[in-house]
């Protein structure tokens, strides 16, 4: 097996952005803090850099110079196509996320999936590039 005894986990996940500003008020919405924000020079232009993290889970926000972030702006594939969100309480969180005007994918949200021992129940939105943000509790019993 490659990278036995060395492959810890999740490091982050990195996401290309069409604007950084945008996405981080997003992130922050649901307690992810900006850890780091740099701008990198490259030939081709700037980078512009966010390392958001909440409850161990690191997000890389990044927007790349405008030329490209037209094309990713385009894309119909190639953002992740979701990042599940640990939950304690899966009816709380829906019913904070529906007050705060975001719209559910899922209908009949939280949706039940007879994963793990017990099951899990989740719902998803959409983050401001397309990305979809899915909140997910593995429940007990």
């Amino acid at each position: 097996m490659l990278l036995e005894n060395n492959l810890r986990g999740l490091q982050h996940l990195g996401l290309p952005v069409t604007n950084l500003e945008r996405s981080q008020g997003f992130y922050e919405n649901f307690g992810f803090i900006t850890t780091l924000r740099t701008d990198l020079q490259r030939a081709e232009g700037q980078i512009r850099v966010a390392m958001l993290e909440q409850g161990g889970l690191t997000i890389e926000l990044y927007e790349l110079p405008e030329g490209q972030r037209h094309e990713i702006a385009g894309r119909a594939e190639g953002h992740w196509d979701h990042v599940a969100l640990d939950v304690a309480d899966i009816e709380q969180a829906f019913r904070e996320i529906t007050a705060a005007g975001f719209e559910v994918l899922e209908k009949d949200a939280p949706v039940f999936l007879p994963f793990w021992e017990h099951g899990v129940k989740f719902f998803a939105i959409r983050g401001p590039d397309g990305e979809k943000v899915e909140f997910n509790q593995r429940l007990s019993k």
